[in-house]
């Protein structure tokens, strides 16, 4: 198993890619990045310096992953979906330092992220949560959460398998996996595995 990067993609020295990750074309990773096995990114991806993407992601035509962004394993990033990183930028007056302007960003293991969605900096979304397409994120997202619309809000809860799930008294099985899951003082868990 080896590591494939296109010959029209951009690694620069220092970056750090693990064995099976596919880089296609005109991709740029730049220094200090680490990106995980298994992994793959699509045309035109750009992940800036001090990225962190682990492994087994699935990263989609078209996406930027700017300083202060993580990914966990096994995360999807839909095509042409945003990450920011700075909440008020400027032109004329300049946030660049990444100690004291950027917002970290962390997407938690399982969780995926839908074609155009937008997340603002500063956000951590759950394990396993769904963000729909074209949603905007504007706060935290807990696990398992389904996520739509404009600003994004939480329209009910989707299983480690990506089916949506609709809980009744409080407890909801998966029709597909059999997973089990319970939702305690408003967090959804999961309970036992099919």
């Amino acid at each position: 198993m080896s590591t494939k990067i296109h010959e029209t993609a951009c690694v620069d020295p220092g970056a750090n890619i693990g064995e099976g990750t596919s880089i296609w074309h005109f991709c740029h990773i730049m220094k200090d990045t680490h990106i995980g096995e298994n992994s793959s990114l699509g045309q035109n991806c750009f992940v800036a310096a001090g990225v962190r993407i682990g492994s087994n992601c699935k990263i989609q035509n078209n996406v930027s992953l700017y300083t202060g962004v993580t990914l966990e394993d096994d995360v999807f990033c839909g095509p042409s979906m945003v990450f920011t990183n700075v909440k008020t930028p400027r032109c004329a007056h300049p946030r660049n330092n990444p100690e004291t302007d950027y917002r970290p960003t962390l997407v938690k293991r399982g969780a995926s992220i839908g074609a155009n969605a937008t997340i603002l900096s500063g956000i951590t979304i759950g394990e396993h949560a769904l963000i729909g397409a074209g949603a905007v994120v504007t706060k935290d997202v807990p696990p398992y959460a389904l996520i739509l619309g404009i600003p994004g809000t939480q329209q009910g809860y989707a299983c480690e398998c990506g089916e949506i799930l609709t809980p009744q008294n409080n407890t909801a099985i998966c029709p597909i996996c059999s997973r089990s899951y319970q939702l305690e003082d408003g967090q959804f868990q999961l309970t036992s595995v099919g």
